[in-house]
């Protein structure tokens, strides 16, 4: 089922269950995806509703950076938790490390961390594997060590 299938369903499940946050947090990303709909005039892949709720999760992570407030604080982390749960689950920095075993020799041949990294990349991006590029960084730094 296409992303912004799944957040509409998501939203009546949210009305039925009476929960008013999620119900909320998910009417905002449906708004912005169908947003970006309009303005593309063309209907959005799944990997760029992602993005618009990874760029969601990002801005609550930088407003918790910057208001350390308790209360806030809950509010957006229960946020972030209902909208990393449209994602599809990211590897862990152990799991990228086992896959990019292939390219260990070419990871430590690089010249610097960055092209070690885009080799790293280059590696796991065919496969289709979800994973967040601070954890590739952090991979890639582990087989440098």
């Amino acid at each position: 089922m296409p992303l912004l299938q799944e957040i509409k369903q998501q939203v009546l499940e949210a009305m039925k269950a009476k929960d008013t946050l999620a119900k909320d947090v998910l009417r905002v990303v449906q708004g912005d995806i169908e947003l970006a709909e309009t303005r593309s005039g063309k209907a959005l892949s799944d990997d760029e509703a992602q993005k618009i709720v990874r760029k969601l999760i990002k801005s609550n992570h930088e407003t918790l950076a910057v208001n350390p407030d308790a209360g806030a604080a809950e509010k957006l982390n229960k946020e972030i938790a209902i909208l990393e749960a449209l994602l599809p689950r990211t590897l862990s920095v152990d799991e990228i490390v086992a896959a990019l075993g292939p390219v260990n020799d070419d990871i430590r041949a690089a010249g610097n961390d960055g092209q070690a990294t885009g080799v790293a990349m280059k590696h796991l991006r065919p496969q289709g594997l979800a994973v967040d590029g601070k954890d590739v960084s952090e991979a890639v730094r582990q087989i440098r060590g």
